[in-house]
């Protein structure tokens, strides 16, 4: 199946109806006919009010398959050991939904009809962190944001989860209001949307990496609905196939411009060349121009253009140019 049929089925069982207080069952967890053997599973783990899913699951193995794709070339050094639903059954969980749901069809209200409902991934700091957060929600302990990865690209939760006993990690995929989003810097003191205008931030527009979520919303704009348990041998080996940082772009900024172009969004466009024009005029240093353009643009999409272009700069080897000339 392809992810996009994937994502519509994992969407429809999860979807905001148009009834706000009806909480469906396939995310609340909550059913009349719920099985023995859920029953027996949610006491044993009645501690955290989660339930297990196996393997054979539908849920389960769109999510495995889901985390394990967006991995990439660490997918091969990653273990799962366990992915539990939220089972969202006592009264105060509920209510949470509902407050997420209600959030969420204001945000629609407000936002022209689309509240921009996402899943993404929270990396948590441990076992007591995930049985915080779904017992009494994000704490300030958090800061001033909480940050999230977006389901697909999963790598900078995984590289911000606390390593546990025998080596375990703990992932929390949650479902997000973004409404309206706003580049953010990841070194930002917001604690709140720059103005109405925002709900959320992102560090690009086209590609991106990571969901903030403001402390003054992270209770209401976020809700925890899976936890999924894994370990992984080495982070390193990933850095190295490709997804390590930047430092320059290694092309001419009119040529990463006219490149960018061609994938990007108008509004990234003219966010760059804003930033590129403050650059000549000795407003801004070429690092800030760097890392602005990293925050719009995304570091993915600049390895694959910075990896064309040099490709096409690249000399040619006395061998090539010896087949050209036919000796």
């Amino acid at each position: 199946m392809e992810f996009a049929q994937q994502q519509e089925q994992w969407d429809h069982g999860a979807s905001i109806g148009e009834d706000s207080s009806t909480v469906s069952d396939c995310e609340s967890g909550v059913s009349a006919t719920t099985t023995g053997e859920e029953q027996r599973q949610r006491r044993q783990n009645s501690d955290s009010f989660l339930v297990w899913l196996g393997e054979g699951d539908s849920v389960y193995d769109l999510l495995k398959t889901r985390f394990l794709h967006g991995l990439g070339a660490l997918s091969s050094k990653a273990e799962i050991l366990a992915i539990q639903r939220n089972a969202c059954s006592d009264a105060v969980s509920q209510a949470r939904l509902r407050s997420f749901l209600v959030y969420a069809e204001a945000v629609s209200k407000l936002r022209g009809g689309d509240s921009n409902v996402k899943y993404a991934w929270y990396g948590s700091s441990g076992e007591n962190d995930v049985r915080g957060i779904l017992s009494n929600g994000f704490s300030h302990v958090h800061g001033n944001s909480i940050c999230l990865s977006p389901d697909d690209s999963p790598l900078q939760s995984v590289k911000s989860c606390a390593v546990g006993r025998d080596g375990v990690r703990h992932l929390i995929l949650c479902r997000v209001i973004l409404g309206r989003t706003e580049i953010v810097q990841a070194d930002t003191k917001q604690c709140y949307p720059s103005c109405a205008d925002y709900d959320s931030g992102v560090d690009s527009f086209s590609a991106p990496t990571k969901y903030m979520i403001w402390s003054s919303r992270m209770n209401t704009h976020v809700w925890p609905a899976y936890v999924l348990s894994f370990k992984v041998s080495s982070l390193k080996a990933v850095e190295i196939e490709g997804y390590g940082r930047p430092t320059s772009p290694s092309v001419p900024f009119p040529t990463l411009i006219s490149m960018l172009s061609k994938v990007s969004p108008q509004l990234d466009i003219a966010l760059i060349c804003k930033f590129y024009k403050a650059r000549k005029e000795k407003k801004i240093s070429r690092h800030e121009l760097i890392e602005k353009v990293r925050q719009i643009a995304g570091d993915k999409l600049l390895f694959s253009i910075i990896k064309y272009y040099r490709a096409k700069k690249k000399p040619t080897s006395f061998q090539q140019a010896r087949s050209k000339n036919g000796n």
